[in-house]
């Protein structure tokens, strides 16, 4: 029996994570944002239905720019289910404001949220994890930390998620002696759930996914297929690697 934690799992592909990870018998700690009602009555919904599947949930709700929000997430899944064996941290948000119009302080919250939160959460876990025998880590970074384009530059969402890469590369070379794999994946673009406030219309999912090689853009399923695999026993052998879910865009 596994015990993971899946932060920002209230829709897309952090939910899609917790679906695939969900197995009968298996613990899953579901967090989301506390300040958004739409997103902690959205996680109260993902857990009965994992736990309609078999798997034992429990959800938790913190803002993750919160001071000491990584450690209340790692202590509160050892508290509920006594272990920790795995953590998919998939924090984040899209900036696309110009480099020289950003202010100073939007960088230091995509940091707070994205890099920062993942020091703060693997290194509160790092012990249990340890303990595990198996412990995975899987961060979700972005194809904007790889891909510089003109009609596509993120400036301080691609420094949070290279900042991320290399926390996670460092982290596989200390947690690798202790049977702990550390890895990330990197969606190019990426439906968003219907309805969802990011939710994009048809002609510019289209010209997105006409960018890409495969032609297409992913679905939250895809990014949750490869974090499944880097979670399984099966992927035991890698770890400090960055895995491209994007369709061959960062080729172009």
């Amino acid at each position: 029996m596994r015990t993971l934690l899946v932060t920002g799992a209230s829709s897309g592909i952090g939910a899609a994570c917790a679906r695939r990870l969900a197995a009968p018998g298996a613990n899953i700690m579901l967090h989301a944002s506390g300040r958004d009602r739409a997103k902690r009555d959205a996680l109260e919904a993902l857990a009965g239905e994992l736990a309609a599947g078999g798997a034992q949930t429990a959800t938790f709700c913190i803002d993750l720019g919160e001071a000491g929000a990584g450690k209340a997430l790692a202590d509160a899944t050892i508290d509920r289910f006594g272990a920790l064996d795995g953590i998919v941290s998939n924090a984040g948000f899209a900036d696309r404001t110009p480099f020289l119009e950003v202010p100073r302080e939007r960088l230091d919250s995509s940091i707070s949220v994205m890099t920062g939160l993942f020091f703060d959460l693997a290194r509160a876990a790092a012990p249990a994890l340890a303990a595990s025998g198996h412990g995975r880590i899987v961060a979700i970074s972005s194809f904007v930390a790889h891909r510089f384009a003109p009609d596509g530059l993120f400036a301080v969402t691609a420094a949070a998620k290279a900042g991320l890469e290399a926390l996670a590369r460092s982290l596989a070379v200390e947690l690798g002696p202790r049977g702990v794999t550390v890895n990330c994946v990197a969606p190019g673009y990426t439906r968003k759930e219907a309805g969802g406030h990011r939710a994009m219309p048809e002609a510019m999912l289209a010209e997105m996914a006409a960018r890409a090689p495969t032609g297409r853009i992913a679905e939250p399923d895809d990014i949750a297929a490869a974090v499944a695999f880097l979670m399984s026993r099966d992927a035991r052998q890698i770890t400090g690697q960055t895995l491209f879910v994007d369709g061959g865009l960062c080729l172009t």
